[in-house]
């Protein structure tokens, strides 16, 4: 009885040892996960302050470029405009002169156009009185 009193004294240390033991690497591996949980979380914070930088920079370019288009579309509308006056300027410019060509030269035809039926008219003339007929022939109307 001795030895079995011997043997279970025996385990029961062991056992408390093995017990201390696992209780001990409880608490180490308690603590770890706890350190690990920690640094975790603080990176996550860190990680999430920088998305939000990151986030106000892309909004502060967002907006910048945004003015930076309008200012562009403003510009370009004013050159655009410009453009549009220079050219109705300009077409303006050539109907005046086209309309001062064709008044002018519409003018030279009916200058000429009456100089031929003068002509005309004194053609005809010499060709009654060469005909031998006296009489004098009405003036044709001008035209």
């Amino acid at each position: 009885m001795r030895e079995q009193a011997s043997m279970r004294t025996d385990f029961s240390q062991q056992l408390a040892e093995v017990d201390a033991s696992a209780k001990h690497e409880a608490e180490v591996l308690g603590e770890r996960l706890v350190a690990e949980r920690t640094k975790r979380t603080e990176e996550l914070k860190a990680l999430s302050a920088e998305l939000k930088e990151v986030l106000r920079s892309l909004e502060k370019r967002h907006v910048k470029l945004e003015e930076l288009t309008g200012m562009a579309d403003a510009e370009i509308r004013d050159q655009i405009m410009q453009q549009s006056r220079a050219i109705t300027a300009e077409i303006e410019r050539l109907s005046q002169r086209v309309s001062s060509d064709l008044n002018r030269e519409v003018t030279a035809l009916r200058t000429d156009k009456t100089d031929v039926s003068a002509i005309v008219s004194v053609f005809s003339e010499m060709a009654t009185r060469l005909g031998g007929d006296s009489r004098t022939p009405a003036k044709a109307p001008r035209s």
